[in-house]
């Protein structure tokens, strides 16, 4: 069986972040991230969910989340699974959002998954540039082509590919991210959403496609990446995230990031001679 490898780089003149799983047999269980994720499938199949329908992806897929897309995928069949995708933060795609269009918003995508040979020849000369530390403007170039591409052919606004949610459920998810710190009980966030407990579990599964608990863990991940960023320990980052311990945290970011979380910080510390970051176990 083929060894498994995982590699991580951050761009910081991109300010993007490129990553390359292969042989990997992990699954990744429903959740959602507060970034864009772009990327392409090089070998293996999968299934996949993403906004609660099924997919079945494998080599020359593109997938496309949005920040707040609920997705999981687990392994097809007795194989491995190649894949190489980049994750784009809300404030670098609205300067290429800028750059492409003139407008200041962010753009949104008729398709989370797609065969186009086009789009699939940019992401590989892109992650292939980033991934060997190129400095030149070519880098640059050819991720604004790629946005501009995927907004001509699947593009739309962001905020119609958001679902409509009740105002309960988005005072609860307003309480969830003002505590996520603490422990939480589903009492308290009943009371300041004013829903019952089956009522809320319901309706929040349906809004956002990942149950309140699920939306909690996510909220603390993320939390977690940008601490883990700026230096910050994992033990500390656990801490002031709201684990119960740093064990529970390392497996939690493991499961959701595919990375464990000193591995994750270490990216932003250990510098190649091109300035890129970058990690590989």
């Amino acid at each position: 069986m083929k060894k498994e490898r995982r590699t991580v780089v951050y761009d910081d003149e991109l300010q993007i972040e490129a990553y390359h799983f292969a042989g990997t047999r992990q699954p990744f269980p429903n959740h959602f991230h507060e970034y864009y994720v772009i990327g392409f499938v090089e070998d293996g199949e999968r299934c996949l969910s993403c906004k609660n329908k099924e997919y079945k992806i494998e080599k020359g897929t593109i997938l496309l989340f949005h920040p707040g897309d609920n997705h999981a995928c687990v392994q097809s069949g007795d194989g491995t699974f190649d894949y190489r995708g980049f994750h784009i933060a809300k404030s670098a795609m609205l300067d290429l959002a800028e750059e492409v269009t003139g407008k200041r918003e962010l753009p949104g995508f008729s398709e989370n998954v797609m065969y186009d040979d086009e789009i699939a020849c940019y992401l590989r000369q892109l992650h292939e540039m980033v991934m060997n530390g190129n400095s030149d403007f070519g880098k640059e170039e050819n991720l604004l082509i790629l946005i501009s591409t995927l907004i001509q052919h699947y593009g739309q606004l962001f905020e119609s590919c958001v679902p409509e949610c009740r105002q309960e459920i988005e005072r609860a998810c307003a309480f969830i991210r003002e505590h996520f710190h603490e422990r939480i009980y589903l009492d308290q966030i009943c009371r300041y959403a004013g829903l019952s407990k089956s009522t809320l579990l319901r309706a929040f599964t349906k809004s956002k496609g990942v149950t309140p608990y699920r939306y909690l863990e996510t909220i603390r991940i993320n939390e977690a990446k940008t601490l883990l960023r700026d230096g910050v320990q994992p033990v500390e980052a656990a801490m002031r995230t709201g684990f119960s311990d740093q064990s529970h945290f390392t497996n939690y970011f493991n499961r959701f990031i595919g990375l464990a979380p000193g591995a994750y910080r270490d990216i932003f510390f250990d510098k190649n001679k091109d300035g890129e970051a970058r990690h590989e176990e």
